[in-house]
Formats: C-alpha cells, structure tokens, sequence
C-alpha cells in the first residue's frame, strides 16, 4: 500500500484578500477618485485596509496627505477665484496619483504597505 501524498494532507495557505470582485468594480473604485475631484481620494485605499488587501498604515498615509493636498491647495487659493495654478497642479496629481495605486491594489508584483 503506497503512503498518501503529502500534498493532500498539506495545510491550505490562505490567499491575499482581493480588493475588486470583478473588472466593473475595478473601474468603479478607480473612477471614486477622479468623479469625486480628489475629495474621496483615500476611501479606496482605507476600504482596502479594511478588507484586509493592504495594511493600515498605508490607508492612513493616504488620508495624510489627502488632507495635506487640500489645505494646501485652499491655502494657496483661499477666495476660490483661481489665481494660483499651483492648487490646482497638487489637485490633480492628488487624483492621478491615487486612481494609479488604486489600479494597482490588486496587482500582485506590488509588495509596498501588503
């Protein structure tokens, strides 16, 4: 009688948690950041520290610098009438930057705050 194989009896190695369950979730939650002109553009990442796909610390640097780009961004423009361009420069790389990572929270080849 031949012995079991070892790899039957092996214990199952959990997987990472997935962030998006589908392509259309994908690209709702890459939208989140650019529909919402930056202002809700750490709510993808602290739902993914939630879910359990990156850790804490890094939705928490998000939510960081989030707040940091938009008082400086008002700092630099208080009454609103557009004189500095610099406000808006930081506004959209606020939303380029973190529709990015939010791309890139399921991609395996990433290890950075997983």
């Amino acid at each position: 009688m031949a012995s079991p194989s070892p790899y039957i009896n092996a214990p199952y190695t959990p997987t990472r948690p997935r962030m998006f369950n589908s392509t259309l979730a994908k690209v709702i939650w890459i939208l989140v950041p650019i529909v919402t002109v930056s202002i809700a553009a750490a709510v993808p990442f602290v739902v993914a520290a939630v879910k359990g796909v990156i850790k804490p610390w890094l939705a928490g640097v998000y939510v960081a610098a989030e707040v940091l780009v938009l008082v400086l961004a008002t700092a630099l423009d208080p009454a609103g009438d557009a004189t500095s361009p610099v406000a808006g420069l930081l506004l959209i790389l606020l939303i380029v930057t973190s529709a990015t990572h939010t791309a890139l929270l399921d991609n395996d080849k990433v290890s950075v705050g997983k």
